[in-house]
């Protein structure tokens, strides 16, 4: 089981990290005129893209040789997709002082494809570049 997780420690501490932040009462802070509208949206897409690409790097490097295929790429975005309903689920039933959101979802799942976009085209430029 170690050995299975051993790449895979900023991953996990990312989705815990995201997690939090989605528990978090954060009203306050969205009425601050430092932030501008949208805000929210653009960090639910930002933290799903980077959960993305630490998982997928530790996938990559816990395998040898090194490869990232298809049928990998979809386990992680449905399961990240699914993360993202989770929180959105929690948010709504537990974390009551949190409003749960479509438009969150969206964002949460067009950050994990942008992810995997960004890691499928550098895996294959990689592959390439060895030949």
């Amino acid at each position: 089981m170690v050995s299975t997780l051993k790449y895979h420690g900023p991953a996990i501490l990312w989705a815990l990290f995201i997690l939090i932040i989605c528990s978090v009462d954060l009203s306050a802070a969205g009425e601050s005129t430092a932030f501008f509208p949208g805000f929210d949206k653009l960090t639910h897409c930002g933290l799903f893209f980077t959960m993305v690409v630490l998982c997928c790097n530790g996938i990559i490097r816990q395998q040898k040789p090194k490869s990232f295929s298809y049928k990998q790429a979809l386990v992680v975005m449905v399961a990240f997709g699914l993360f993202g309903g989770l929180i959105e689920i929690l948010q709504l039933e537990v974390f009551t002082w949190r409003d749960a959101d479509w438009n969150d979802l969206f964002c949460d799942v067009l950050g994990v494809c942008m992810g995997m976009f960004g890691v499928m085209l550098t895996v294959t430029a990689m592959s390439h570049e060895k030949k």
